[in-house]
Protein backbone atom coordinates (compact mmCIF):
# COMPACT_ATOMS: atom_id res chain seq x y z
CA UNK A 1 0.00 0.00 0.00
CA UNK A 2 1.32 3.91 -0.76
CA UNK A 3 2.48 5.22 2.27
CA UNK A 4 2.21 9.04 2.65
CA UNK A 5 3.24 11.77 4.85
CA UNK A 6 2.79 15.62 5.31
CA UNK A 7 5.75 17.80 3.78
CA UNK A 8 7.53 19.50 6.27
CA UNK A 9 6.48 23.11 6.02
CA UNK A 10 4.00 23.08 3.42
CA UNK A 11 0.69 21.72 5.28
CA UNK A 12 -1.72 21.44 2.32
CA UNK A 13 0.73 19.55 0.47
CA UNK A 14 1.53 15.73 0.47
CA UNK A 15 4.31 13.99 0.08
CA UNK A 16 3.54 10.23 -0.85
CA UNK A 17 4.82 6.94 -2.16
CA UNK A 18 1.68 5.56 -5.27
CA UNK A 19 2.17 2.95 -6.93
CA UNK A 20 1.47 2.83 -11.18
CA UNK A 21 -1.29 0.97 -11.45
CA UNK A 22 -1.88 1.68 -15.31
CA UNK A 23 -0.04 2.87 -18.32
CA UNK A 24 -1.33 3.64 -21.90
CA UNK A 25 0.88 5.09 -24.26
CA UNK A 26 -0.47 6.93 -27.32
CA UNK A 27 1.12 8.15 -30.90
CA UNK A 28 2.90 11.15 -30.95
CA UNK A 29 4.72 9.98 -27.80
CA UNK A 30 2.50 10.80 -24.80
CA UNK A 31 1.35 8.75 -21.86
CA UNK A 32 -1.33 8.37 -19.67
CA UNK A 33 -0.22 6.98 -16.15
CA UNK A 34 -2.71 6.22 -13.97
CA UNK A 35 -1.29 5.95 -10.42
CA UNK A 36 -2.56 4.51 -6.78
CA UNK A 37 -2.64 7.61 -4.41
CA UNK A 38 -5.15 7.74 -1.89
CA UNK A 39 -3.91 10.69 0.23
CA UNK A 40 -3.65 13.62 -2.69
CA UNK A 41 -6.51 11.77 -4.73
CA UNK A 42 -8.32 12.62 -1.86
CA UNK A 43 -7.29 16.52 -2.15
CA UNK A 44 -7.09 17.16 -5.65
CA UNK A 45 -9.39 19.91 -7.19
CA UNK A 46 -9.16 20.72 -11.07
CA UNK A 47 -6.19 22.82 -12.44
CA UNK A 48 -3.45 21.33 -9.59
CA UNK A 49 -0.61 19.72 -10.17
CA UNK A 50 1.65 16.80 -8.89
CA UNK A 51 5.59 17.50 -8.92
CA UNK A 52 7.07 13.48 -9.39
CA UNK A 53 9.54 11.69 -9.64
CA UNK A 54 10.48 10.23 -12.71
CA UNK A 55 13.19 7.62 -12.07
CA UNK A 56 14.29 6.41 -8.38
CA UNK A 57 17.99 7.97 -9.43
CA UNK A 58 16.51 10.95 -11.16
CA UNK A 59 16.66 13.85 -8.78
CA UNK A 60 14.65 16.83 -10.48
CA UNK A 61 10.92 16.17 -10.09
CA UNK A 62 8.79 16.92 -13.21
CA UNK A 63 5.35 19.14 -12.94
CA UNK A 64 2.16 17.17 -13.89
CA UNK A 65 -1.07 18.24 -14.58
CA UNK A 66 -4.00 16.23 -13.06
CA UNK A 67 -6.19 14.95 -15.34
CA UNK A 68 -8.57 12.69 -13.23
CA UNK A 69 -8.83 12.05 -9.88
CA UNK A 70 -10.78 9.34 -7.65
CA UNK A 71 -10.62 10.16 -4.14
CA UNK A 72 -13.00 6.77 -3.56
CA UNK A 73 -10.87 4.60 -5.07
CA UNK A 74 -7.59 6.60 -4.40
CA UNK A 75 -5.92 7.24 -7.87
CA UNK A 76 -5.14 9.75 -10.21
CA UNK A 77 -4.38 9.99 -13.63
CA UNK A 78 -1.84 12.10 -15.87
CA UNK A 79 -1.25 12.81 -19.19
CA UNK A 80 2.08 13.65 -20.42
CA UNK A 81 4.39 13.98 -24.13
CA UNK A 82 7.90 12.55 -24.18
CA UNK A 83 10.43 15.85 -24.69
CA UNK A 84 13.23 15.09 -22.57
CA UNK A 85 14.99 12.80 -20.05
CA UNK A 86 12.52 12.62 -17.40
CA UNK A 87 9.52 12.17 -19.39
CA UNK A 88 11.13 9.31 -20.92
CA UNK A 89 11.86 7.45 -18.36
CA UNK A 90 8.19 8.45 -16.83
CA UNK A 91 7.23 6.64 -20.12
CA UNK A 92 9.48 3.36 -19.61
CA UNK A 93 7.74 3.21 -15.62
CA UNK A 94 6.12 -0.36 -15.47
CA UNK A 95 2.41 -1.00 -13.90
CA UNK A 96 3.03 -2.07 -10.26
CA UNK A 97 6.59 0.10 -9.51
CA UNK A 98 6.75 2.93 -6.83
CA UNK A 99 6.74 6.35 -7.65
CA UNK A 100 6.91 9.24 -5.40
CA UNK A 101 4.75 12.58 -5.54
CA UNK A 102 4.25 15.82 -4.16
CA UNK A 103 0.78 17.59 -4.46
CA UNK A 104 -1.87 18.35 -5.03
CA UNK A 105 -0.07 21.89 -5.65
CA UNK A 106 -0.97 25.28 -6.76
CA UNK A 107 -4.44 27.11 -7.25
CA UNK A 108 -7.03 25.47 -9.08
CA UNK A 109 -9.73 27.36 -11.09
CA UNK A 110 -11.99 29.17 -8.77
CA UNK A 111 -15.21 27.17 -7.50
CA UNK A 112 -17.98 29.37 -7.77
CA UNK A 113 -21.38 29.93 -9.10
CA UNK A 114 -20.95 29.25 -12.86
CA UNK A 115 -22.49 31.32 -15.55
CA UNK A 116 -25.09 29.31 -17.96
CA UNK A 117 -22.59 28.51 -20.55
CA UNK A 118 -19.09 27.48 -19.43
CA UNK A 119 -16.26 26.95 -22.55
CA UNK A 120 -13.62 25.14 -21.54
CA UNK A 121 -10.80 25.13 -24.18
CA UNK A 122 -7.62 22.77 -23.95
CA UNK A 123 -4.43 22.64 -25.97
CA UNK A 124 -1.96 19.82 -26.25
CA UNK A 125 -0.45 18.63 -23.16
CA UNK A 126 -2.87 21.64 -22.03
CA UNK A 127 -6.29 19.08 -21.84
CA UNK A 128 -5.93 16.96 -18.89
CA UNK A 129 -6.90 20.35 -16.53
CA UNK A 130 -9.80 20.59 -18.94
CA UNK A 131 -10.99 17.15 -18.61
CA UNK A 132 -10.69 17.40 -14.50
CA UNK A 133 -12.78 20.31 -14.91
CA UNK A 134 -15.66 19.02 -17.36
CA UNK A 135 -15.77 16.02 -14.95
CA UNK A 136 -16.15 18.61 -12.24
CA UNK A 137 -18.92 20.53 -13.89
CA UNK A 138 -21.20 17.43 -14.76
CA UNK A 139 -22.65 18.01 -11.28
CA UNK A 140 -23.29 21.60 -11.84
CA UNK A 141 -26.19 23.32 -13.81
CA UNK A 142 -24.26 24.84 -16.60
CA UNK A 143 -24.18 24.32 -19.80
CA UNK A 144 -20.51 22.38 -20.61
CA UNK A 145 -19.04 23.02 -24.28
CA UNK A 146 -15.58 21.51 -24.70
CA UNK A 147 -12.98 22.22 -27.37
CA UNK A 148 -9.61 20.12 -27.60
CA UNK A 149 -6.95 20.98 -29.85
CA UNK A 150 -3.72 19.29 -30.99
CA UNK A 151 -1.19 19.03 -33.55
CA UNK A 152 -0.26 15.47 -33.35
CA UNK A 153 -2.37 12.25 -32.93
CA UNK A 154 -5.10 13.20 -30.11
CA UNK A 155 -4.32 10.99 -26.69
CA UNK A 156 -7.48 8.88 -27.40
CA UNK A 157 -9.93 7.44 -30.32
CA UNK A 158 -11.71 9.95 -31.20
CA UNK A 159 -15.15 9.71 -32.57
CA UNK A 160 -18.19 10.78 -34.10
CA UNK A 161 -19.99 12.76 -31.45
CA UNK A 162 -23.82 12.28 -31.13
CA UNK A 163 -24.75 15.54 -29.28
CA UNK A 164 -25.34 18.75 -31.18
CA UNK A 165 -23.43 21.76 -30.87
CA UNK A 166 -25.19 24.89 -32.66
CA UNK A 167 -22.84 27.55 -33.78
CA UNK A 168 -20.04 24.40 -34.84
CA UNK A 169 -20.23 23.48 -38.46
CA UNK A 170 -21.75 20.59 -39.08
CA UNK A 171 -18.78 18.59 -40.56
CA UNK A 172 -17.10 19.13 -37.25
CA UNK A 173 -18.04 15.80 -34.95
CA UNK A 174 -14.94 14.43 -33.82
CA UNK A 175 -15.19 14.17 -29.92
CA UNK A 176 -13.76 12.77 -26.96
CA UNK A 177 -15.32 9.38 -25.79
CA UNK A 178 -15.06 9.89 -22.28
CA UNK A 179 -16.97 13.46 -22.60
CA UNK A 180 -19.27 11.82 -24.67
CA UNK A 181 -20.20 9.18 -22.26
CA UNK A 182 -20.13 12.06 -19.76
CA UNK A 183 -22.93 13.82 -21.98
CA UNK A 184 -20.82 16.62 -22.34
CA UNK A 185 -20.53 18.43 -26.16
CA UNK A 186 -16.81 18.78 -27.10
CA UNK A 187 -15.29 19.25 -30.77
CA UNK A 188 -12.02 18.88 -31.39
CA UNK A 189 -9.33 20.76 -33.66
CA UNK A 190 -6.48 21.01 -35.33
CA UNK A 191 -4.60 21.93 -38.25
CA UNK A 192 -3.39 18.25 -39.79
CA UNK A 193 -6.64 17.32 -41.09
CA UNK A 194 -8.13 14.73 -38.97
CA UNK A 195 -11.06 13.52 -39.66
CA UNK A 196 -14.27 15.12 -38.31
CA UNK A 197 -11.87 17.66 -36.37
CA UNK A 198 -12.31 21.57 -36.93
CA UNK A 199 -9.39 22.69 -39.30
CA UNK A 200 -7.85 25.42 -37.08
CA UNK A 201 -6.47 26.14 -34.02
CA UNK A 202 -9.26 25.58 -30.77
CA UNK A 203 -9.35 29.15 -30.44
CA UNK A 204 -10.65 29.54 -33.67
CA UNK A 205 -13.65 27.11 -33.29
CA UNK A 206 -14.02 28.89 -30.06
CA UNK A 207 -14.96 32.33 -32.04
CA UNK A 208 -18.09 30.08 -33.89
CA UNK A 209 -18.97 29.34 -30.85
CA UNK A 210 -18.91 32.73 -29.31
CA UNK A 211 -20.52 34.51 -32.25
CA UNK A 212 -23.26 32.45 -32.46
CA UNK A 213 -24.51 33.33 -29.26
CA UNK A 214 -24.29 36.48 -29.41
CA UNK A 215 -22.65 39.50 -27.88
CA UNK A 216 -26.07 40.26 -26.40
CA UNK A 217 -25.82 36.69 -24.25
CA UNK A 218 -21.96 37.52 -23.13
CA UNK A 219 -23.16 37.82 -19.31
CA UNK A 220 -24.22 34.31 -19.46
CA UNK A 221 -20.78 32.48 -20.51
CA UNK A 222 -17.55 32.11 -19.30
CA UNK A 223 -14.29 30.38 -20.69
CA UNK A 224 -11.03 28.66 -19.07
CA UNK A 225 -8.66 27.24 -20.85
CA UNK A 226 -5.00 25.20 -20.57
CA UNK A 227 -2.47 25.19 -22.84
CA UNK A 228 0.62 26.53 -24.83
CA UNK A 229 1.15 30.27 -24.42
CA UNK A 230 0.32 31.30 -27.87
CA UNK A 231 -2.61 29.73 -27.10
CA UNK A 232 -3.48 31.04 -23.82
CA UNK A 233 -2.61 34.60 -25.27
CA UNK A 234 -5.20 34.27 -28.06
CA UNK A 235 -7.86 32.85 -25.63
CA UNK A 236 -7.23 36.04 -23.60
CA UNK A 237 -7.60 38.37 -26.15
CA UNK A 238 -10.79 36.79 -27.72
CA UNK A 239 -12.34 37.02 -24.06
CA UNK A 240 -11.66 40.35 -23.55
CA UNK A 241 -12.87 41.42 -27.03
CA UNK A 242 -16.21 39.60 -25.80
CA UNK A 243 -16.68 41.03 -22.38
CA UNK A 244 -16.06 36.97 -21.12
CA UNK A 245 -14.85 36.38 -17.64
CA UNK A 246 -11.94 33.66 -18.47
CA UNK A 247 -9.33 31.74 -16.00
CA UNK A 248 -6.27 30.31 -18.05
CA UNK A 249 -4.53 27.74 -16.14
CA UNK A 250 -0.76 28.70 -17.08
CA UNK A 251 2.29 25.88 -18.40
CA UNK A 252 5.90 26.91 -17.17
CA UNK A 253 9.15 25.40 -16.43
CA UNK A 254 9.70 24.34 -12.70
CA UNK A 255 12.07 23.22 -10.42
CA UNK A 256 11.10 22.92 -6.89
CA UNK A 257 7.70 23.32 -7.57
CA UNK A 258 6.90 24.18 -4.02
CA UNK A 259 7.16 28.03 -4.60
CA UNK A 260 10.62 28.34 -2.89
CA UNK A 261 13.01 28.62 -5.69
CA UNK A 262 10.52 31.38 -7.79
CA UNK A 263 12.11 30.09 -10.94
CA UNK A 264 8.53 29.81 -12.51
CA UNK A 265 7.66 33.41 -11.39
CA UNK A 266 5.45 35.03 -14.51
CA UNK A 267 4.52 38.83 -14.18
CA UNK A 268 1.22 39.42 -13.21
CA UNK A 269 -0.86 42.59 -12.71
CA UNK A 270 -1.45 42.95 -9.26
CA UNK A 271 -2.93 46.47 -7.59
CA UNK A 272 -1.75 48.93 -10.29
CA UNK A 273 1.65 47.65 -10.61
CA UNK A 274 3.28 44.37 -12.42
CA UNK A 275 4.32 41.81 -9.63
CA UNK A 276 6.19 38.63 -10.67
CA UNK A 277 3.73 35.82 -9.19
CA UNK A 278 4.99 31.87 -8.91
CA UNK A 279 2.89 29.72 -11.15
CA UNK A 280 3.44 26.61 -9.00
CA UNK A 281 1.47 28.05 -6.05
CA UNK A 282 0.51 31.48 -6.66
CA UNK A 283 -0.84 29.82 -10.01
CA UNK A 284 -1.47 27.77 -11.93
CA UNK A 285 -4.87 29.39 -12.69
CA UNK A 286 -4.83 33.04 -13.24
CA UNK A 287 -7.46 35.63 -13.94
CA UNK A 288 -6.91 35.97 -18.09
CA UNK A 289 -7.03 39.62 -17.96
CA UNK A 290 -4.23 39.85 -15.26
CA UNK A 291 -1.52 38.13 -17.25
CA UNK A 292 0.96 40.19 -18.82
CA UNK A 293 2.31 38.35 -21.48
CA UNK A 294 5.27 38.89 -23.73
Amino acid sequence: MPTSAAEPGRGSILIETGQIIGSTAFAGAQCVLRIDAPRIAGRCEAGQFVHLRCAPDLLMRRPMSIMRADGEQGWIEILFKVHGVGTRLLAERRTGEKISLLGPIGQPFKQRSYKPRTLLIGGGVGMPPIVFLAEHLRAQPSETFVILGSEVPFPFAEKPSGILVRGIPSEVHATMPLLEDWSIACRLASGQGYAGCFDGTATELAEHWIRYHGEEHASDMEVFACGPTPMLKAVAELAARFGLPCQISLEEYMACGVGACAGCAVPIHCEGSIAMKRVCVDGPVFEAGDVVFS
